[in-house]
């Protein structure tokens, strides 16, 4: 993978301080792959043409044919400026998707913190097979209550708490069937995983960081009541992703204009 790990020394940083670094090499990036994929003089002649056709409608807006004519060529002209844009646009978007999945494990999620209660969920196939569902725990991770059982949800869950950091495994035992989830507790920047899945493809690649459960477990997902992660920026509270996209953004607007770059 691309982004399977933060450089340790990032671990410990401030998350804003985490994205504004990400967005600025995102940005910086996406200019330079628009540069090497796209037809710059095409699009700086569409640029000019379009300029030129809106500069006639101020011009000559007391000549009504000379106007529509100017209109008609600047819908045309944006449709084809357009055109040379969205193919470099086109070959960016898969991996820059990928990455944020990526770095959504890493931003997206807070970590638990010592003594912070959380939840462990696990949803089954047949709810007849409730009663037989049992927790495991690791030492350092205890269980604060009995198990509550959601028969219409076909789920089970149960309120625990870490005493101390670390990496964790807890195993859930079902009808004689033992699955695993992870359980992050640190405060830092890990990778966190909010659930485990069984099948369910593009969801595992959406929301997951572990592999798939068994297929023939009766259990369907395992779930760790995880925070999202908020990012106070200029006064406002973010999330990263939305943050994210908008300084990249203003990144790319002044590499653009420092190397010249015609977007």
């Amino acid at each position: 993978m691309i982004v399977s790990t933060i450089p340790a020394f990032v671990i410990l940083w401030p998350p804003l301080a985490v994205v504004i670094l990400v967005s600025f090499v995102i940005g910086f990036a996406m200019v330079i792959a628009f540069r090497y994929t796209s037809d710059q003089k095409a699009i700086a002649r569409a640029k000019d043409q379009l300029k030129a056709h809106m500069l006639a409608v101020r011009l000559f807006q007391d000549q009504l044919r000379v106007v529509l004519k100017s209109y008609a060529r600047i819908i045309s002209g944006t449709g084809r400026y357009l055109r040379l844009a969205f193919k470099p646009l086109l070959i960016a978007i898969v991996p820059l998707t990928f990455v944020v999945i990526q770095l959504d494990h890493y931003l997206g999620w807070l970590a638990m913190r010592p003594s912070q209660p959380f939840v462990v969920e696990a949803q089954v196939e047949n709810p007849d097979v409730l009663n037989d569902v049992s927790l495991q725990l690791p030492p350092g991770l205890v269980s604060t209550s009995p198990a509550v059982h959601i028969p219409s949800e076909r789920k089970i869950a149960w309120r625990l708490v870490a005493e101390r950091e670390g990496k964790y495994n807890i195993n859930i035992d079902a009808a004689g069937k033992t699955t695993s989830k992870e359980v992050l507790v640190s405060q830092g920047i890990v990778r966190v995983s909010p659930i485990r899945l069984r099948g369910n493809f593009w969801k595992r690649i959406l929301d997951s960081a572990e592999s798939a459960l068994p297929n023939d477990s009766p259990v369907q997902s395992i779930t760790v009541t995880y925070s999202p992660r908020i990012i106070n920026f200029a006064g406002t509270d973010w999330n990263w992703i939305i943050l994210f996209f908008v300084l990249s953004l203003i990144a790319g607007f002044v590499f653009k204009t420092v190397f010249g770059i015609q977007i």
